[in-house]
C-alpha cells in the first residue's frame, strides 16, 4: 500500500502521503483527500436523487436559479477533463505526477455529471418549486477548499511570473474558471430568480392530484437513504399532514387489493391462517433473515477492528497500508452494518402491513358471512384491533428467535478467549434464571389471555351502553351500568397488575445479573491463581453485558411468539365459525309453475344449523308473482338456516327489497341512505319520496335530502327511520319485496299514505311478502298467512282468515282515504324529526363532526395529566430511584476501575494501552454496552498514583466493596422496577375510569353526533395503549436519559474534553429529530384517526347484514372496507417509513465520527503525534454516545407518538359537554306523591335558524290523569319526553312536577322518579335479572310477577335455566323486547309513567292484554301515552294533539270525535 501510494504521488515510501510540503498542504494529501473524496461523496449523494418523482403531466419551466445551477453544474464537469491536456504536454505542467492528476480530474467530471443529471431531475420534479435539498448544495462546496490551496500553491510557485509556460498558465486559468463556475452555482442557489409561472401561490398539490407513491420507481440509493419521503417530511415540517390523502400513496405490494389477490388465491375455506399467510409472503419473509445475519455479523466486526486499528497504532511496527484497512474496514463496516440493519427493520415492517392487510381484509369478509348466531360486536371488533396487532408482533419474534442464541454462541467464546473457564461459573448463573424467566413468562402469558378476555367483556358492555345510552339515561341506570364496566375494568386491571409485577420481576432479574455474574466470574478467576488485568476485567465486564443481551430478549421474544399463537388461535377460531351462505337455503330451480315467485315446500328454519333453537315450520306455500300476502319471517334466507325442505325464488340472481322490523340506517345523509349505491334516477327518486310520505319530511330539513342522519338514525323519528327504509327497499327495483312490518312505527294516516301509495301504488307490479299485526290493512292482501309458534296455520283469502283473528276496530283503515287531500295533510308541517335532529348541523346538513385531531407537539398539559395520573408522590420517588440505580452503576464501573488502576500502580507497571486494545476484542458490542468502558478507559490512560499490595486480604476488601456498591445497585434496580410498575397501574385505572364517567355524563346530542366507532376506539385502541405499550416505551424512554446522564457524569470528570464534541453532535440531533417528530406526531394521530372508521364500518355492516345479503351489495361494502383499509394502512406505513429515516441518519452519523476519529488518528500516526490510548477512549465514546442518543431520539419519538393515546383519552376526559346536573334540593324522600305534570309555555329550539320543536307548550295533567298524545309524524310528541326527562334543556319555559320546577333537581333525582316504556326497546347482553333490575332492587318474586303480568313468563322459562340474553336480546323478537321493556316499567313505583308508542310490534291479540294490565296496575298513576295505533288512547281520559309543536287540542276522545273538523277525528 505505501508503495503504490508512494508511486502515486511521487513521494518516499517512509512518508508516502505528507500533509504538509513546505508552507502548504502536501499536493497528494489535497488531490486525494481534499478532491477526490468529496467528489465521490458528491456523485453517490447525487445518485441518490436522480430516481426523484417526477410532476406528472406537468413539465415546469426551470427558474434562472436552475438553469444557472445547471450550467455551472456543465461547465464544472468539462473543465477538469481540459485540465488533463496541459498535464501531459511537455514539459510537466505540475503540480503532481500525471496518475495522480488523472485520478483527480476524472473523478471531478464523473461527480459533476452525476450533479447535472441531479439538478435536472430535481428542476422538474416538486423540489423545483424551492431551492432544492440542503445537503446537496452544501455537498458541491465541498471541493473548493482544494481549488483554493491548488491556487495557493500556483501562487507560491510563481506561475504568473516569467518566464511564462503554456502549460502551468492554462492549469492556472482552468482552475480560475472551475472557482468562478463555483461562484456561479451559489449564486443560482442563493438567488434563484422570479419563476416566469407564480409557483410560490401553488399548493404543493394541484387540485384533484394525488401525492407521489412512495417508494416505487426509486433508484436503490434513493431507497436506502429514504430520500423518496423528502416531500413528505416537507409537508409535515410545514404542518400539511392534516389528512390521511396528504400522506404518499401506497407501493403497489402494500396495496389492500393487491394483497387481497395475493391472499385470496392461497385461502380456502377451512385452511389453516398460518399456511395462507406463509403462501403469500413466507418466501420473502424468510429471505430477510439473509440480511438479519449478514447484519449480526458486520455488528462484530466494529469491535475486532477496532482492536486491530488500536493495536497498530500502539505497536507501530506495521505497515501504514495496514492502518489504513483498518480504519477503511471500520468506516465501510460501520456504514454496510448500519445499511443491512435498517433495511432488514424497514423490509419486516413491510411484510407485517402486508399481513396486516391481508388478515383485517380476510376478517371482514368473514364477518359478511356470518350467521345468526355470530360472536357480538364487540368481540369481533377487538379481533380487528387487538388480536390483529399481537398476531403480526411475530414477524418482529420469529427471526429474533434464531438470532440471539447465535448471538450468544459468539459471545460465549469470545467470553473463553478472555478468562478460560472462569466464564462458566457466570454461565451456570444466567442459565439457572432461565427457567425461572421461563414460569414467569408463562404466568405472564396466562394473565396476558384471562386480561383480554376481561378486555373483550368490556368492550362488548360499552359497545352496548352506547347503542342503548337514550334508553340509560331515561332509566337514570348510567351509575348502575357504569358500575358493570367498571367491575370487568377491575378483572381487567386485576390481571394487568399481575403481568405488571412479573414483568418487573422480571426486569430486576436481568437488571441485577451482569453485576452478580461479574462478581461471581473475578472470584473464580482469581481464585484459579490468575493476576486481573484491565484487560481481562473490562473485556470480561463488557461480554458479560454482551451475554445478558441475548438471555434477556430471548424470554420475551418466545413470549411474542407465544402471544401471536393465542391470537392467532382466536382469529382461526372466528375464521372457522360455519358460514351462512343465503344461496344455499334456496333451491336452485326455480319455482315449478312459471306464474310462482315464491314456492316452500316443507320447508324447516332454526336460527342455528343444529336446530336448537325454536324452529319455524312451513310445510308448502306458494306466492304468485304478482300479489300481497303476510310471510312466516323474512329472516328465512337471510339470517335462519334451512334444516331441510325447498325454498325456491323466481330470479334470484337479481336479489330482493327488503324493509326491515328494525329498520338499519347508514351514518349518511338521507339521499345516500336511500340511493344505497345505485345510480341517482331523478324521476324514480322523485316517486319514490312521493310513495313513502318523505318529501314534507325533508322539506323542512336544513340541507333536505342532503342532510346527515346519525348512526343508526339516532336523529330521526322511529317512523322516518321506517319510511328511508321502506325508499331504500323501493329504490332499488326488486321483483320480490319482503316488507317487515314497516307500518308499525308510523302514524295511522302516513300508515295508509304508504299502504295505497307504496305497497299497492309503486310496487303494485310485484310481489309482496307484508308482514304486520295491524289487521285492518290485510283486506287488500291476495293471500293472507296465519302464523303461530313458528308454523303455518292457515293460508287463504283475507275474507276466510281475518274472521279467525281477533277483529280491530276499522274506523280508520277506510278506502275513501286514499283521496288526495288526505295524504297532502299526511305530514304537515312535522317538527324537524322526533328528535329534531337536535346535533348542531351546520347549514350544509352535516352532522357527522369531522373527529378533531390535534397538531404539532404534544401539549405539555398531556404530560402533566398522565404525572397527575400517576400520582406526584409516586412520580418522584420513581425518578429518585432510578437516578440512584444509576449513580450506583456508574460507582460499581468506577471502583473496578480504582481497583485495576492500583494493581498496576504496586506491579510498578506503566502499560497503558491494554484497556483500549481489550476494547476491541471484547466482541460484539452495542452501542448502549460500551457505557462501561469510561472508567476503564480513563484509568488506563491516567493511572491513579497510589500503589497497594495485592494481597489475598486487598483483593477481599476490593471485592467486598465491589459487591456491596452491586448489592445497593440491585436493591435500587428493584425498587425502581416495582414503584414503576405501581405508577404505571395507577394511571391506567385512573384515566379510564376519568373517561367512562364522562362519556356517561354526556348529553344525547354528542352520541347523536359520534359514531359509536369514534368512541370504542378510545376505550380500545388508546386504553390498550395507555395500560401497556406507553409504560413500556416509557420506561425504555427513562432508562436511556439516566444512562446517557451517566455517562456525562463519568465522561466529564474522567476527560472533560471529549464534551466538545457534544455541542455539534447535540445541534445535528436536534435539528434532525425535531425534523423527524413533526411528522412522525401527525401520522401516529392520523393513523389513531382512520382506525375508527374501520371499526364503524365494521359495526354498521354487522348491523345491516340482512339488507346487504337482499340486496346483494356486500361487494360494495367489501370496497368501502378495503378503502377505509388502504387510508389506514398509508399512515401506519409512512410512519414507519419515517422512523427508518431518522434510524439510518443517526446511524450513519455514529459511522461518520467514529470514520472521522479513525483518520485523524492515522494522520496523527504519520506525524508521530498519535496516542493509542486517546484514540481507543475516543473511538469507544463515539461509539457508545450515539448509541445512546439514537436510542434517546427513538423512544422519545416513540413515547411521543404513544402519549398521543393520553392526549385523546384526555380530549374527552375534559372537553366532552355534560348534562346539566342541577341543584340538590332537600325535597324529603316522597316529593312526588300526587303525580301531576304542568308545561309552561315550554319552547325547544335545537339550535338559532330552525323551527321550534316545540312552540310554547302549555298544558296541566292531573294526578292519575291518563293522557293520550297523538299527532302526525315529527309533530313533537317525542320532543315532550325528552324535555320531560331533560334528554334536552328547553331555551325557555318550565316543566313542573307537583309544582317542583324540574330545571332545579338533580337529573338522578328526577329520572328516578320518572318511568317510561321507549319505542325502541333496549336490552343488554346478560340475565333477564340483569336487564329487567339493573340496579338490583328488586326480589325474584317481584321479577316473575311482572313478566307474568307482560305474558313472558313461558318465553323466559323456554330461553333455559340461567341462559342469559344474546348482545341487543337477539333471542327474542322485537315485540318481546319491547314486553320485557314494559316489565321493567310494571316494577317501578314511579307516579309518572310515560308510554312512547311501546306495543307497535306487538300483535292485536297481545296489545289488548297489555292495555289491560296498564290499566290495572298504573290506575292510580298519570299515565302519558303517545300512540300511533289510535284505539290504544281512545280510553284515555283526555287527548293532547300536536301540531308543529303547538298544542291543537286537548279534551276528552269523545268530544274531540263528535267534532266532525277536529285534528283528531281526521287522524282517525
Amino acid at each position: 500500500m505505501e508503495r503504490f501510494l508512494a508511486q502515486l504521488c511521487g513521494t518516499s515510501a517512509l512518508q508516502p502521503l505528507p500533509v504538509w510540503e513546505g508552507d502548504t498542504t502536501g499536493h497528494c494529501f489535497t488531490q486525494l483527500v481534499l478532491s477526490a473524496l468529496p467528489h465521490a461523496l458528491l456523485a453517490v449523494l447525487s445518485a441518490c436523487h436522480w430516481g426523484n418523482p417526477r410532476n406528472p403531466g406537468y413539465i415546469p419551466r426551470c427558474s434562472p436559479g436552475w438553469r444557472v445551477r445547471l450550467a455551472s453544474s456543465f461547465l464544472l464537469s468539462i473543465f477538469p477533463l481540459l485540465d488533463l491536456f496541459p498535464v501531459v504536454l511537455p514539459p510537466g505542467a505540475g503540480p503532481g505526477p500525471i496518475g495522480l492528476e488523472v485520478l483527480a480530474g476524472g473523478m471531478a467530471t464523473v461527480a459533476w455529471i452525476s450533479h447535472s443529471l441531479a439538478l435536472w431531475v430535481l428542476a422538474h420534479s416538486p423540489h423545483g418549486r424551492s431551492r432544492g435539498p440542503l445537503a446537496l448544495t452544501l455537498t458541491a462546496f465541498l471541493p473548493a477548499p482544494a481549488l483554493v490551496l491548488t491556487l495557493l500553491w500556483h501562487c507560491q510557485r510563481g506561475t504568473l511570473l516569467p518566464p511564462l509556460l503554456p502549460g502551468p498558465l492554462s492549469r492556472l486559468c482552468l482552475l480560475i474558471l472551475q472557482l468562478a463556475a463555483l461562484l456561479a452555482y451559489g449564486l443560482g442557489w442563493a438567488v434563484p430568480g422570479r419563476p416566469q409561472e407564480p409557483w410560490a401561490q401553488e399548493p404543493l398539490l394541484y387540485e384533484g392530484q394525488e401525492p407521489e407513491v412512495a417508494e416505487d420507481g426509486e433508484s436503490w440509493l434513493s431507497r436506502f437513504s429514504y430520500a423518496w419521503l423528502a416531500p413528505l417530511l416537507a409537508r409535515g415540517a410545514r404542518g400539511e399532514l392534516r389528512q390521511p390523502q396528504d400522506t404518499c400513496r401506497l407501493p403497489d405490494r402494500l396495496h389492500p387489493t393487491y394483497l387481497a389477490r395475493v391472499f385470496q388465491a392461497q385461502w380456502q375455506e377451512g385452511t389453516r391462517m398460518w399456511r395462507a399467510l406463509y403462501g403469500a409472503l413466507g418466501q420473502r419473509y424468510l429471505a430477510l433473515g439473509l440480511l438479519k445475519l449478514v447484519g449480526t455479523m458486520l455488528g462484530f466486526s466494529g469491535p475486532l477492528l477496532l482492536s486491530l486499528l488500536v493495536g497498530f497504532l500502539e505497536e507501530g511496527q506495521e505497515p501504514l497500508s495496514n492502518g489504513l484497512l483498518y480504519a477503511l474496514g471500520l468506516a465501510g463496516g460501520a456504514v454496510l452494518g448500519a445499511v443491512l440493519q435498517n433495511q432488514y427493520g424497514y423490509e419486516v415492517r413491510k411484510v407485517t402491513l402486508q399481513a396486516r392487510g391481508a388478515v383485517l381484509n380476510i376478517l371482514y369478509r368473514k364477518a359478511l358471512q356470518l350467521g345468526p348466531r355470530r360472536p357480538p360486536t364487540g368481540e369481533i371488533l377487538n379481533l380487528l384491533g387487538t388480536d390483529s396487532e399481537r398476531l403480526l408482533n411475530f414477524a418482529g419474534s420469529f427471526h429474533e428467535a434464531w438470532g440471539l442464541p447465535l448471538q450468544l454462541v459468539i459471545t460465549l467464546y469470545l467470553l473463553h478467549q478472555q478468562v478460560d473457564v472462569a466464564f462458566v461459573g457466570g454461565l451456570i448463573l444466567a442459565l439457572l434464571l432461565v427457567p425461572i424467566n421461563k414460569v414467569i413468562a408463562t404466568r405472564i402469558m396466562a394473565s396476558s389471555q384471562e386480561m383480554l378476555q376481561h378486555k373483550d367483556a368490556r368492550v362488548k358492555l360499552v359497545t352496548e351502553l352506547l347503542s342503548g345510552i337514550r334508553v340509560i339515561k331515561f332509566f337514570g341506570w348510567e351509575q348502575a351500568l357504569g358500575a358493570r364496566v367498571e367491575a370487568c375494568r377491575a378483572r381487567e386491571l386485576g390481571r394487568l397488575w399481575v403481568i405488571k409485577y412479573l414483568d418487573a420481576a422480571c426486569v430486576y432479574l436481568w437488571a441485577a445479573l451482569p453485576v452478580v455474574i461479574s462478581i461471581v466470574i473475578f472470584i473464580t478467576y482469581v481464585l484459579m491463581g490468575h493476576q486481573l488485568t484491565a484487560t481481562k476485567v473490562f473485556t470480561a465486564l463488557a461480554l458479560v453485558h454482551m451475554l445478558i443481551l441475548p438471555l434477556n430478549n430471548f424470554p420475551w421474544v418466545i413470549n411474542g411468539l407465544l402471544e401471536a399463537k393465542v391470537s392467532l388461535d382466536r382469529i382461526q377460531r372466528f375464521l372457522d365459525l360455519p358460514n351462512h351462505n343465503p344461496q344455499a337455503c334456496y333451491s336452485p330451480d326455480p319455482p315449478t309453475e312459471p306464474s310462482t315467485a315464491l314456492e316452500l315446500h316443507e320447508a324447516l328454519f332454526s336460527w342455528d344449523p343444529v336446530g336448537t333453537s325454536q324452529d319455524t315450520f312451513i310445510s308448502h306455500l306458494e306466492v304468485k308473482k304478482v300479489g300481497c300476502g303476510e310471510p312466516a319471517s323474512h329472516a328465512a334466507g337471510l339470517a335462519l338456516c334451512r334444516l331441510r325442505g325447498r325454498v325456491a325464488v323466481w330470479r334470484l340472481s337479481k336479489g330482493f327489497g327488503l324493509a326491515t322490523q328494525e329498520p338499519w340506517i347508514q351514518f349518511a345523509t338521507i339521499r345516500d341512505n336511500i340511493l344505497f349505491g345505485k345510480m341517482f334516477d331523478a324521476q324514480l327518486y322523485k316517486e319514490v319520496l312521493e310513495a313513502c310520505a318523505l318529501n314534507d319530511d325533508l322539506s323542512i330539513l336544513p340541507a333536505g335530502d342532503q342532510t346527515e342522519v346519525g348512526e343508526k338514525g339516532v336523529t330521526l323519528s322511529g317512523g322516518q327511520r321506517a319510511r328511508i327504509a321502506l325508499a331504500r327497499a323501493v329504490y332499488q327495483e326488486k321483483e320480490l319485496y319482503l316488507l317487515d312490518d314497516p307500518l308499525a312505527a308510523v302514524d295511522a294516516d302516513v300508515a295508509n299514505h304508504l299502504l295505497h301509495r307504496c305497497i299497492l301504488g309503486v310496487l303494485s307490479h310485484t310481489t309482496r311478502l307484508l308482514c304486520t299485526h295491524r289487521t285492518e290493512y290485510l283486506e287488500r292482501a291476495d293471500v293472507v298467512l296465519l302464523m303461530e309458534a313458528g308454523r303455518l296455520i292457515q293460508a287463504g283469502p283475507p275474507s276466510e282468515i281475518l274472521p279467525l283473528v281477533q277483529a280491530a276496530p276499522k274506523t280508520w283503515a277506510e278506502d275513501g282515504q286514499e283521496s288526495d287531500p288526505v295524504t297532502a295533510q299526511s305530514v304537515q308541517n312535522p317538527e324537524k324529526t322526533k328528535e329534531g335532529l337536535e346535533v348542531e348541523e351546520s347549514t350544509s346538513g352535516r352532522l357527522l363532526q369531522e373527529e378533531s385531531k390535534k397538531e404539532g407537539a404534544v401539549a405539555f398539559h398531556v404530560y402533566r395529566a398522565y404525572w397527575r395520573a400517576v400520582g406526584w408522590g409516586l412520580a418522584l420517588a420513581i425518578l429518585f430511584s432510578l437516578l440512584l440505580m444509576q449513580a450506583t452503576r456508574n460507582s460499581a464501573d468506577w471502583w473496578l476501575a480504582h481497583w485495576i488502576a492500583q494493581l498496576k500502580a504496586a506491579k510498578n507497571s506503566s502499560q497503558e494501552a491494554p484497556a483500549p486494545t481489550s476494547l476491541g476484542s471484547a466482541g460484539p458490542l452495542s452501542a448502549q454496552l460500551l457505557f462501561f468502558f469510561p472508567g476503564s478507559l480513563y484509568t488506563s490512560v491516567f493511572p491513579l498514583p497510589k500503589a497497594a499490595p495485592n494481597g489475598s486480604s486487598d483483593i477481599r476488601f476490593y471485592l467486598t466493596v465491589y459487591a456491596t456498591i452491586a448489592g445497593v445497585n440491585s436493591l435500587c434496580t428493584l425498587l425502581r422496577a416495582v414503584l414503576f410498575a405501581a405508577g404505571t397501574l395507577r394511571a391506567a385505572a385512573t384515566l379510564h375510569r376519568r373517561l367512562l364517567s364522562r362519556v356517561l355524563m354526556a348529553p344525547v346530542t354528542f352520541f347523536d353526533s359520534t359514531p359509536t366507532g369514534r368512541v370504542l376506539n378510545r376505550f380500545s385502541s388508546d386504553v390498550a395503549c395507555a395500560d401497556d405499550s406507553l409504560p413500556f416505551i416509557l420506561n425504555i424512554l427513562l432508562a436511556n436519559a439516566a444512562g446517557l446522564l451517566g455517562l456525562l457524569a463519568v465522561l466529564g470528570s474522567g476527560l472533560p474534553w471529549l464534551l466538545l464534541l457534544l455541542p455539534p453532535l447535540s445541534l445535528i440531533h436536534y435539528r434532525m429529530q425535531r425534523h423527524y417528530r413533526a411528522s412522525s406526531r401527525e401520522l401516529r394521530r392520523l393513523g389513531s384517526l382512520t382506525l375508527s372508521p374501520l371499526y364503524t364500518h365494521l359495526a354498521d355492516t354487522l348491523a345491516g347484514l340482512p339488507v346487504l345479503r337482499a340486496t346483494g351489495t356486500t361487494y360494495r361494502f367489501e370496497e368501502e372496507n378495503q378503502r377505509l383499509l388502504e387510508l389506514n394502512q398509508r399512515c401506519q406505513f409512512a410512519a414507519s417509513a419515517t422512523m427508518q429515516w431518522l434510524d439510518i441518519r443517526l446511524q450513519l452519523m455514529g459511522a461518520a465520527v467514529v470514520s472521522a476519529i479513525a483518520g485523524i488518528a492515522l494522520v496523527q500516526h504519520q506525524q508521530g503525534l498519535a496516542n493509542p490510548g486517546l484514540v481507543g477512549l475516543s473511538l469507544s465514546y463515539a461509539l457508545s454516545l450515539t448509541g445512546l442518543l439514537s436510542g434517546l431520539v427513538s423512544s422519545f419519538t416513540q413515547t411521543e407518538a404513544m402519549m398521543v393515546s393520553v392526549e385523546r383519552l384526555e380530549e374527552y376526559s375534559c372537553d366532552l359537554p355534560q348534562e346539566p346536573q342541577g341543584q340538590r334540593l332537600q325535597l324529603g324522600i316522597g316529593w312526588l306523591s300526587q303525580g301531576s305534570v304542568e308545561f309552561q309555555d315550554v319552547v325547544l329550539v335545537y339550535r338559532p335558524g330552525l323551527p321550534n320543536a316545540l312552540d310554547g307548550v302549555t298544558f296541566y295533567v292531573q294526578p292519575g290523569e291518563k293522557l293520550g298524545i297523538v299527532g302526525r309524524t315529527g309533530s313533537g310528541k317525542s320532543s315532550l319526553l325528552l324535555v320531560l326527562f331533560r334528554l334536552l334543556e328547553p331555551s325557555s319555559g318550565r316543566v313542573l312536577l307537583d309544582g317542583v320546577d324540574t330545571s332545579q333537581l338533580e337529573l338522578a333525582e328526577l329520572r328516578s322518579q320518572l318511568a317510561i316504556i321507549p319505542q325502541e326497546p333496549f336490552l343488554f347482553s346478560g340475565t333477564v335479572r340483569e336487564n329487567l333490575d339493573p340496579r338490583g332492587l328488586y326480589e325474584d318474586r317481584a321479577l316473575w310477577q311482572a313478566l307474568e303480568q307482560c305474558h313472558l313468563s313461558e318465553v323466559i322459562i323456554s330461553l333455559g335455566d340461567g341462559e342469559g340474553l344474546r348482545e341487543g336480546g337477539r333471542s327474542l323478537s322485537l315485540g318481546q323486547r319491547q314486553l320485557l321493556c314494559l316489565a321493567r316499567a310494571l316494577l317501578t313505583d314511579a307516579k309518572i309513567l310515560c308510554i312512547d308508542e311501546a306495543t307497535a310490534s306487538v300483535d292485536q291479540k297481545t296489545d289488548q292484554l297489555l292495555q289491560q294490565t296498564i290499566c290495572k296496575r298504573f290506575a292510580s298513576k298519570t299515565v302519558l301515552t303517545i300512540a300511533h295505533r289510535l284505539n290504544t288512547i281512545l280510553n284515555s281520559d283526555r287527548v293532547l294533539v300536536l301540531q308543529a309543536g303547538r298544542v291543537a287540542e286537548l279534551d276528552s276522545p269523545a268530544v274531540l270525535r263528535s267534532q266532525p273538523h277536529s285534528l283528531f277525528q281526521q287522524l282517525l
